[in-house]
């Protein structure tokens, strides 16, 4: 990569070079321990510093809103105001600085990063928004106007503190990793250079503040290998970094400072030779000195507000330029000179937008508060941008656009934009300018006017200045630089003399401006001596080789030489030189090298953009807009469906992100309802816990399916890489805020029994440890609110999109089934009526539709009937309230398909069936397709044996009421599954119930000793009644004792509804897919279920072979059905299945698959064994020219071996899985496979 130093010898313009290597920042270290050993950091460390700076000014800010509220007799937030409005003013720079230069660099070298952190600064201005409405407001009760400004401010600081975190784990290392040195050093100095030059006077100062003196001197280091190596450059950075002492200095100075001004000026002009300048000729390589006589009193013009016509005279000029030069494109009907139109373009919209925005923030508030022309402003920045975009559009289109619409449409816009500006110049040169003069004095007229051009940064104003001096007359020229002499306060000398340099370098004579800027710099005015010493902060950090590389001027003629900077910087250098240099046919300024100067910028390599976006997004602080309300983008946002609904067709991915919706609404609950909490109510207080952890849960179960499959799935597509890096921080920081809340509500549960409990003279201070903790509380359910709504805005805004571009319906579907099948029946249980709950009727619909599209292979359909028949309204959810219950059991049992309408007989009709029927009623059952072949095979084999059936149990009712009759003792009695120690069960299961099988009615401690003793099975789903070994009373089924005695003994560690499954001892899970309780920690934990196999996998198996329904077959060695084994069941690599005990004795003798045949394993070394034995053997003559074609099981390709009576290898993957399907008698070459 091409460094953006042409020169590292002469220091001008250039970046400083620091030897030794780069040490990346570690993102996993503190701020402290980043900010050490600062000598061998890049030069990003000038973030690190804003970080620290920004988060101790938020934290300073959190601490007064919260004592404001919890004691609030008579505060005033006055005071706070304007520490909010500086810290808005200093971040949005902060922001609008990286995403014109940093992240715009970064997304050269790498893709998918900066985005989301655009995106984020947009939800930070919001915020900002939300507090000013806030804090503008009059609200009637003070107390809770106070908390929730703690609140908001607390939701505010962490989203920005989360936001730098994140910078820091994974921007700042990218930007070490990806740049050099060199171009670290470059990106800083241009972030700087971006910052407005009022802010940049503000921020320096308030940074230098926050640091520690160690930290200070570090931060003096850093700048000092990132500002180029020029003193005036230096001179005006280090003295804004300075800039408390300069201002006492201003201070002190205030009452004559023009005095002294003048009176160096005019020392300054008695001590020099008549006529000196500081600019050399390059002719010839003479110098030649122009004479210049000015006079302080006639040189200014009477009213120094008259300089705005000078600005609009400019920009009215350029722009008429513009459409003429649109009309020149129109007539030639060539568009190969867009790209420079384009230039010129953004170059005087970036203009226009800083000086509308000067006029907002400067002017107009100092001439009438209620004077505005946002509205004018806003219509031009569109219309700017409309041109823009009709640009952009006619170059991506090319040959294929219609070249007379564009012509039409070029020129209008341009005409329109002229017309609109003509018409806005005019009312305000006649409604404002008349109140300027008459308010204000010829001093404030040149202050405001100073004022206004610092508004713009240091990039900017290097190429404006010789813009607008072009377009000036001589005199116009000096009275524009002395009025910006007599506005500047002393600390601006530096400064004055920068700007005055840069006009200079836009006049087109051969007459030197400058010396008036040297004349009135008091540091400048001095010997040339003092010219080539560096600065005082600079003095103890820059080497000698560091220093400025400065010609001394000669001892023998000093009173005329001038002194000489070697590789001075124009505006050419910089990125709007075709602006300065073409906007009027003027010449540039390359032929004449002024001493002041460039900023030395070369962002070619950087990939850095121009200032527009920025300057546009600087409007919302240049004028009080009104704050949106709490129902706002930010806490109500809706994504744009129509894209994803056209056609009326629904992406499966839709249904995940609707999760948000859910979301949303239970963080509403939370950050509304956390205001009841200094209420004290201890229902209330429980009820908040249980909704809180019920959201804690549900979320977790979602941002790790997000992390564990559908980032994954993004991350896989080369175009995709690293964009969702940022979104796996952000779920880790959610889950330390979850915490903390979770810990909080912990301490206030404590807090409110030691209030019940504390006596009279304990209950003041009790009281008061309360509140605080709940208002705290409260401002960390507001952060929590905040912070996961932006975090959903953005996947939205930005991930949702990309499954549409770069994944089909069928990945889709593969993503939500994976998602699916890591989610146990117990999430499910809470997940559904939550989800529904906040989806309308048709949402429900879609998102039901969508997973059984995805679980098409499963039970998950049978499952969902069952849990919601045996699952009660009341407790389907111990924190659902009832009316989320109602409405998600309207929408998905309505939308659930109940399966095939086909005969199930009953015990009464197969009773009365003849053979015939019987017969009839089996072929119809075999010849019908669309039933499911376990479905199918259970009829058949109850309606072949349904004749025994029936008479042997000839009225299975009436030996259930004489059993119950009877009250046999013999079943009602106890088992044991150790008698000696009188635990309770059988040989399968410890549990504490015996079940009454529905079929018989007799009591069996489980199904399977039913099944041992009884000629028929028992269905366990069917089963209604227990009964207590520990009481002997028979009641309903369910997972405790109901009797008083038993105090509610439960009957199992383990209870499933479903299958009345009962479980003492192991660990069991009940898939809602198989339909079955497994053994096993659950889904998502050890096992998951592929939706194409339909079976529960071990986590380990999640790369597998798949087939469609693979466990639904019969084991291939002992042909018992593996669905419904409680065997352990073994997958191959071929994808079949068997169980684990049959394969063990299978591969004693065989190493393939008895269904396919292809290998069971790795025969990497067995292979290897065969072909050494086969290069030891030696065939009879006959038999070795001769050759054998055959396919190999395991590549299933044919191909031809030598011929032997065992062993074939096969010529395409080595494996000797082969069989021989023709002997051929020919000799030949054996070696080349067939076709």
């Amino acid at each position: 990569m091409a460094t953006p130093l042409s020169s590292l010898e002469t220091g001008g313009g250039g970046v400083a070079v620091m030897a030794g290597p780069l040490n990346s920042i570690d993102p996993s270290a503190p701020a402290k321990s980043c900010l050490k050993n600062s000598d061998s950091k890049s030069p990003i460390l000038i973030f690190l510093f804003f970080h620290k700076a920004i988060r101790a000014e938020l934290d300073a800010l959190h601490r007064a809103a919260v004592a404001l509220a919890t004691n609030s007799d008579g505060a005033d937030a006055s005071s706070l105001l304007e520490r909010y409005r500086f810290l808005r003013m200093i971040y949005k720079h902060h922001c609008n600085a990286e995403d014109e230069v940093i992240f715009p660099a970064l997304d050269i070298h790498v893709k998918n990063v900066a985005r989301t952190y655009f995106l984020e600064h947009e939800g930070e201005s919001v915020l900002f928004d939300q507090l000013f409405g806030l804090l503008n407001s009059e609200m009637q009760d003070k107390e809770s106007r106070w908390r929730e400004l703690a609140s908001r401010t607390r939701a505010l600081q962490t989203t920005i503190t989360q936001h730098m975190s994140k910078e820091e784990e994974q921007v700042f290392p990218l930007l070490a990793e990806k740049f050099t040195f060199e171009e670290q050093a470059s990106l800083v100095w241009q972030f700087l250079c971006s910052i407005p030059v009022d802010m940049m006077a503000e921020s320096l100062p308030w940074l230098s503040s926050s640091i520690s003196s160690d930290e200070h001197q570090d931060m003096q280091k850093c700048l000092c290998k990132i500002i180029p190596k020029e003193k005036l450059l230096r001179q005006v950075i280090y003295g804004w970094m300075e800039g408390v002492k300069m201002a006492d200095i201003c201070q002190n100075c205030k009452d004559n400072s023009k005095d002294r001004c003048q009176a160096s000026c005019s020392s300054h002009l008695i001590s020099k030779t008549k006529g000196q300048c500081a600019c050399v000729s390059s002719k010839a390589g003479k110098r030649k000195y122009v004479e210049i006589s000015y006079d302080h009193t006639n040189s200014a013009v009477s009213c120094p507000i008259n300089e705005i016509l000078l600005w609009h005279n400019a920009i009215k000029r350029e722009l008429t330029d513009i459409a003429e030069a649109a009309r020149r494109i129109q007539l030639a009907g060539d568009f190969s000179d867009l790209s420079a139109f384009n230039k010129r373009l953004q170059f005087i919209a970036e203009v226009c937008i800083f000086h509308s925005i000067a006029e907002d923030k400067v002017i107009f508030p100092a001439v009438d508060a209620e004077l505005s022309f946002a509205q004018e402003h806003a219509e031009e920045e569109i219309q700017f941008n409309k041109l823009r975009c009709l640009i952009e559009s006619i170059q991506s289109s090319g040959a294929n656009s219609s070249s007379a619409q564009f012509y039409r449409k070029l020129c209008l816009h341009a005409d329109q934009i002229m017309d609109s500006i003509q018409k806005h110049f005019h009312n305000e040169e006649s409604q404002v300018l008349p109140l300027a003069r008459r308010l204000f004095s010829p001093q404030r007229q040149r202050e405001l006017m100073y004022q206004s051009l610092c508004v713009m940064p240091l990039k900017l104003i290097e190429c404006v200045l010789p813009w607008l001096v072009r377009t000036l007359s001589e005199e116009e020229v000096r009275s524009f630089l002395q009025n910006m002499q007599l506005a500047a306060p002393l600390s601006d000398s530096a400064l004055v003399t920068l700007f005055s340099g840069w006009a200079s370098k836009g006049h087109s004579r051969e007459v030197c401006l400058s010396s008036i800027a040297i004349c009135c710099c008091p540091t400048l005015a001095g010997t040339q001596k003092d010219i080539t010493k560096p600065s005082s902060a600079c003095t103890t950090l820059c080497s000698a080789e560091e220093r400025p590389a400065v010609v001394q001027e000669d001892e023998v003629d000093n009173s005329r030489r001038p002194f000489k900077q070697g590789n001075l910087v124009s505006c050419k250098d910089t990125d709007a030189a075709h602006c300065t240099g073409k906007l009027n046919g003027h010449k540039s300024c390359d032929n004449q090298s002024c001493c002041v100067p460039g900023l030395g910028m070369d962002i070619s390599n950087l990939g850095v953009r121009n200032s527009l976006a920025a300057s546009k997004s600087l409007r919302s602080l240049a004028f009080s807009a009104s704050a949106p309300s709490l129902n706002s983008s930010l806490f109500s946002w809706e994504p744009d469906l129509s894209s994803a609904e056209n056609g009326c067709v629904s992406r499966p991915i839709d249904n995940i992100f609707k999760f948000h919706k859910a979301i949303r609404k239970d963080l509403e609950y939370l950050d509304v309802e956390s205001g009841k909490l200094n209420d004290c109510n201890e229902s209330f207080l429980r009820q908040f816990t249980g909704r809180f952890r019920l959201l804690w849960g549900l979320y977790k179960a979602h941002s790790n399916a997000e992390d564990d499959m559908v980032f994954p799935a993004l991350e896989s597509k080369e175009t995709l890489h690293n964009v969702s890096h940022s979104y796996t921080l952000d779920h880790k920081q959610e889950e330390r805020l979850f915490k903390d809340i979770s810990s909080a509500l912990s301490e206030l549960t404590e807090l409110h029994e030691c209030l019940n409990s504390a006596n009279d003279s304990d209950t003041s201070n009790a009281m008061r440890k309360y509140n605080e903790k709940a208002t705290k509380l409260q401002g960390m359910c507001k952060s929590i609110r905040v912070t996961l709504h932006q975090h959903a805005m953005r996947e939205e805004l930005e991930l949702w999109p990309l499954f549409d571009r770069h994944f089909s319906v069928e990945e889709q579907d593969r993503i939500v089934g994976q998602i699916i099948g890591t989610t146990g029946a117990e999430v499910l249980q809470s997940m559904l009526p939550w989800v529904t709950s906040a989806l309308t009727q048709e949402e429900q619909n879609k998102m039901m539709d969508t997973w059984k599209q995805a679980t098409k292979n499963t039970m998950f359909t049978e499952w969902l009937n069952e849990w919601w028949e045996v699952t009660p309204a009341s407790s389907a959810s111990g924190a659902t309230c009832e009316s989320c219950i109602s409405i998600g059991t309207d929408g998905i049992y309505d939308s659930i398909d109940y399966g095939d309408q086909t005969f199930k007989p009953g015990w009464k009709d197969i009773f009365r069936m003849n053979q015939n029927e019987l017969e009839a009623e089996v072929r119809k059952v075999s010849r019908d397709s669309t039933l499911d072949p376990r479905r199918k095979a259970y009829l058949l084999q109850n309606l072949m044996t349904s004749r025994w059936i029936a008479a042997q149990q000839n009225s299975p009712q009436a030996r259930v009421e004489e059993v119950l009759s009877g009250e046999d003792l013999l079943y009602c009695a106890p088992s044991f599954r150790d008698p000696e120690k009188q635990v309770f069960g059988c040989e399968h299961y410890k549990r504490n119930c015996k079940l009454r099988a529905a079929c018989c009615g007799k009591l069996y401690t489980c199904r399977f000793c039913h099944d041992k003793v009884s000629d028929h099975s028992m269905n366990r789903k069917a089963t209604t009644e227990m009964m207590c070994m520990h009481c002997l009373k028979i009641q309903p089924v369910g997972r405790v004792c109901t009797t008083p005695s038993c105090s509610g003994l439960s009957m199992a560690k383990y209870y499933c509804s479903i299958c009345k499954l009962f479980d003492d001892e192991r660990t069991v899970y009940h898939c809602p897919f198989c339909n079955l309780c497994r053994l096993g920690s659950g889904l998502g934990v050890d096992f998951f279920h592929c939706m194409k196999c339909n079976c529960c996998l071990s986590m380990t198996l999640v790369d597998h072979q798949c087939r469609e329904k693979g466990l639904e077959t019969n084991c291939p060695i002992c042909c018992d059905f593996l669905f419904t084994s409680n065997e352990s069941v073994r997958a191959l690599p071929c994808g079949h299945f068997m169980h684990s005990a049959c394969f063990q004795a299978y591969t004693c003798s065989h190493y393939i698959c008895p269904i396919c045949s292809k290998s069971l394993g790795d025969m990497t070394v067995y292979f290897r064994m065969l072909d050494a034995l086969l290069a030891s053997e030696v065939l009879p003559e006959e038999y070795r020219d001769r050759c054998q074609d055959i396919l190999c099981n395991d590549c299933e390709k044919k191909g031809t071996a030598p011929f032997h009576w065992l062993y074939h290898k096969c010529g395409f993957c080595g494996s000797y899985n082969t069989r021989v399907i023709k002997v051929d008698t020919a000799t030949g070459d054996c070696s080349t496979p067939n076709p």
